[in-house]
């Protein structure tokens, strides 16, 4: 099985330590990326760790991938304890830094400790060097970017940036790479804020070799994805909307309707008339990325994705393609997860009887970045501000829904509850089976969760496998059981076990954090037969009925488990 080669370079920002340890066995067993950084926060970072303490870390890691150019590999993992769902979580970013960080020579780099001053923090091949950035205090992410490209020459591509969400605590700050793409869900960018860290860049020619890739592969992927004539290349994932509107799965109103009349004034047609070049991330030739500009008043923002057109379009009730926008804009420039933010404007937009006020949004959006007057409360989270505003609580473990609504895509609603990360739509991607636009042999009928669990276990764990690779989501369509095996040098099987270890392992972390079934993989809506199917889930899991891991399951060597 191929697999990242490198080191572990941990860097604590209190001490200003930096040490360098072989971690061959867990990369040989959990191949990069998610696993390897999963596997390096389960066994480092203390069960009972505050999210934004000094003992909390974070694990940047790529995959195997990240030194070929085959399209759908500009992407890499970070990992750490989420301050928005108290559990274990990785995020996971396109652009273009995946390559300059293999450039170092590292596999891994954990960030731990506590700074006592604002500090951005340089890798290389070479070593580590602390800059004290004072002046970079509440910057945005294109202000901090600028700074560091006119002090060292690295563009965007070569940075991961928190920008004031992140510094003031916000639970859902993204960390920012290659200036609009995010390590988004889950609030990572609190953490590096709590550690006073503003920025990391990566550099170097220490590129590593990785032996058994499939080149033959590599370039029949990257044809394919040149060749594609797929609608996200057109409209980006926003082409989605029409599908999911017409079925009645699109989020509106604070998530009390399920269609949107307006749907049309901010989906497709709002990206295509407003894009102006195409984007793509390092090494793609897919290239689904859609910068957009607005010509009579000159804003331009890349995007928006289709989660965002819902949080800030339909659950918002705003039917102004212009203002998304806007929000998509000041959520990058600020650091703020799209889906988190726009759910949890909606939420107060609900509760004071505002929906439609683009104005306010965007106002809000500044608030919450900079933690003032009510802002204050709404960075928080759904889950922890729905009482005090009076409304219900849409959020899974903390972490506000995706679209594509479970109470219409029944499996996805399954997924949304066994999600270790939350109601994170891309954990294992069901909905793509319940919708009228997959081949029939691969079709799932939305309607009920009675035995989708097989199907949803294979799909979490071959995702676990894509965010290890570190492969794109959307390489999912030129992907077969036989092209994953030539392209990890390992049988189905073997992969489908190691994905099994990286969900059992994030389970485990929280169940030891007190998560379980009771309090967390229940929905905040009914599903017929979810409590039945729930048992079946864990049961074929090999788990305890209550959902938690037993601890012999995860005990033993990496090698020994990976593999049995």
């Amino acid at each position: 099985m191929i697999h990242t080669e490198g080191t572990l370079l941990s860097v604590d920002v209190g001490s200003r330590e930096m040490t360098e340890s072989n971690i061959d066995e867990t990369l040989e067993s959990f191949i990069g990326g998610r696993g390897v950084g999963t596997k390096l926060a389960h066994d480092r970072i203390p069960f009972d760790a505050d999210p934004l303490g000094p003992e909390n870390s974070l694990v940047f890691a790529t995959g195997p991938l990240q030194t070929s150019m085959m399209s759908f590999t500009g992407r890499m993992s970070c990992t750490g304890l989420s301050p928005l769902t108290d559990g274990i979580l990785s995020s996971n970013a396109g652009g273009f830094m995946s390559r300059p960080f293999v450039d170092t020579g590292h596999a891994a780099v954990e960030i731990t400790g506590a700074s006592d001053e604002l500090v951005g923090i340089h890798v290389t091949d070479e070593g580590v060097e602390f800059e004290a950035v004072p002046d970079l205090a509440e910057a945005t992410v294109e202000e901090t970017t600028e700074y560091i490209e006119e002090l060292t020459g690295l563009d965007s591509e070569h940075t991961a940036v928190v920008g004031p969400a992140g510094e003031n605590g916000v639970r859902f700050a993204s960390i920012m790479t290659s200036e609009s793409r995010a390590f988004g869900r889950g609030g990572l960018g609190a953490v590096l804020g709590a550690k006073n860290v503003k920025f990391l860049t990566f550099d170097g020619d220490s590129r590593p070799e990785i032996e058994g890739l499939d080149d033959e592969l590599v370039r029949e992927i990257h044809q394919e994805a040149s060749e594609s004539s797929s609608p996200m290349k057109d409209a980006g994932t926003v082409s989605v909307s029409d599908y999911a509107n017409a079925v009645g799965a699109l989020p509106t109103k604070y998530f009390q309707e399920l269609q949107y009349d307006k749907v049309d004034d901010i989906g497709s047609a709002g990206v295509i008339e407003h894009k102006y070049k195409k984007g793509t991330c390092s090494s793609c030739a897919f290239a689904c990325k859609l910068p957009t500009r607005d010509e009579e008043s000159g804003l331009e923002t890349e995007g928006p994705e289709y989660e965002t057109m819902m949080s800030f379009g339909s659950n918002a009730l705003i039917d102004d393609f212009v203002a998304i926008m806007k929000s998509n804009e000041l959520c990058d420039q600020y650091g703020l997860d799209t889906i988190s933010c726009g759910d949890a404007i909606a939420a107060y937009l609900a509760a004071e009887d505002e929906f439609g006020n683009a104005d306010l949004i965007h106002e809000l959006i500044e608030k919450i970045a900079h933690r003032d007057g009510v802002g204050d409360t709404l960075a928080e989270g759904i889950d922890r501000f729905h009482d005090e505003l009076g409304v219900e609580n849409w959020s899974m473990k903390g972490m506000e829904f995706a679209a594509h609504d479970g109470r219409t895509l029944n499996g996805q609603g399954l997924s949304f509850a066994t999600s270790n990360r939350g109601a994170d739509h891309m954990y294992a991607e069901m909905y793509q089976l319940e919708y009228p636009l997959v081949a029939p042999d691969e079709a799932l009928d939305s309607d009920g969760v009675e035995g989708k669990s097989e199907r949803l276990i294979e799909r979490e764990n071959k995702n676990a496998i894509h965010d290890s690779g570190v492969l794109c989501k959307f390489a999912a369509s030129n992907m077969t059981h036989e092209r994953y095996s030539r392209l990890f040098d390992a049988d189905w099987e073997r992969l489908q076990n190691v994905g099994s270890r990286i969900v059992e392992l994030e389970r485990h972390f929280n169940n030891q954090r007190g998560f379980d079934r009771n309090d967390d993989d229940a929905l905040p809506y009914e599903l017929e037969g979810l409590d039945e199917e729930l048992s079946s889930y864990y049961d074929l899991r090999g788990w305890n009925d209550d959902g938690t891991v037993p601890d012999s399951m995860v005990g033993g060597g990496d090698a020994a488990t990976a593999d049995d």
